[in-house]
């Protein structure tokens, strides 16, 4: 790669993201591979680390076959998630230190113990020790949410917060419903099918794509399965509700 270093690609979106500015895609200025990418966003979460922060799971994107076909890709995303996007169920989500929030419903699992490489779904599901709904608050970096994969992946999969509902033991969650409702009002509804035919073969893209992102999965995290629905504006001053027949439901209030 020509031009900025990894370290200064990581430095502007850390700034980017900090002072909720958006940027020009990085791609604008220089070519940047997969790899190369992959190294930006682990850059650009050390920093954050380096604030106290701590890695505390995983989040996939381009789990729908039609967001691949969108984006021209034939795989999955990750990203990071730190304790400091989490929001209690519950609670309230300051979205002023964002650029353009979106939200959308998902399926979480809590592993129970380590992941890594080529596994299958019947493997993956072995590792996990709880599921719950979920919900995951995207927000693009970049102005005009206009990227290139090598982007959006240097940007940490646009992720910027995620809530979890109570956790349960592991249930099948082939085709679970999902309804994301805004002030009372739904907003979307879909199944969890909608991640890959089953949110388990995210899991094990997940294990795989780890090893790409200079990581493992460990005991403990969390992993964001992916979205079930096309993610919607999040609105400030709104009450944010994802429920699941069989999962309960998990809320979020936005100011």
């Amino acid at each position: 790669m020509t031009g900025p270093t990894p370290a200064g690609l990581a430095l502007a979106l850390d700034d980017a993201a900090r002072a909720a500015r958006p940027i020009p895609p990085l791609t604008d200025a220089a070519p940047l591979g997969l790899a190369e990418a992959y190294g930006v966003q682990r850059l650009a979460t050390e920093r954050r680390c380096a604030r106290g922060e701590s890695v505390v799971g995983v989040k996939m994107g381009f789990t729908s076959r039609a967001k691949m076909a969108q984006m021209g890709v034939d795989d999955l995303i990750l990203g990071r998630l730190t304790d400091a996007m989490a929001v209690e169920d519950g609670g309230t989500l300051d979205t002023g230190g964002l650029i353009h929030p979106r939200i959308e419903p998902e399926i979480a699992f809590l592993l129970g113990s380590p992941l890594s490489g080529r596994v299958s779904p019947y493997e993956a599901a072995r590792a996990v020790s709880a599921v719950a709904v979920a919900y995951e608050v995207l927000d693009s970096r970049y102005q005009d949410f206009r990227f290139t994969l090598p982007d959006v992946i240097a940007d940490n999969a646009s992720a910027a917060a995620f809530g979890v509902g109570p956790w349960h033991d592991p249930v099948d969650v082939a085709n679970l419903g999902l309804v994301l409702e805004i002030d009372g009002r739904t907003a979307e509804t879909g199944s969890s099918a909608a991640v890959l035919g089953h949110p388990l073969r995210a899991l094990a893209a997940a294990a795989r794509l780890a090893g790409t992102a200079g990581t493992g999965l460990e005991a403990g995290w969390i992993v964001l399965a992916g979205a079930a629905t096309t993610a919607v504006p999040l609105p400030r001053r709104a009450h944010v509700k994802v429920a699941s027949a069989r999962l309960g439901r998990v809320e979020v209030t936005t100011r």
